[in-house]
């Protein structure tokens, strides 16, 4: 009955593996375009970053007097 139990397990998870091995990796997609729009951004988006770490040094240090 052992023998029985341990060969249905064996082939119930050998079974979807040898499935799920045969599948074919998704093509890769193609490379983004020229001049994203972020590309001009860089130096607002690097100001808002340096704005939102003082702001919250501001508030922690001033929270905790």
């Amino acid at each position: 009955m052992v023998k029985k139990i341990t060969f249905l397990l064996v082939i119930i998870f050998t079974v979807p593996a040898l499935g799920f091995s045969q599948a074919i990796p998704t093509p890769a997609g193609p490379p983004p375009p020229p001049g994203l729009p972020i590309d001009n951004l860089l130096g607002i988006l690097f100001l808002i970053s340096l704005g939102i770490i003082y702001g919250s040094k501001k508030i922690l240090k001033d929270s905790s007097s």
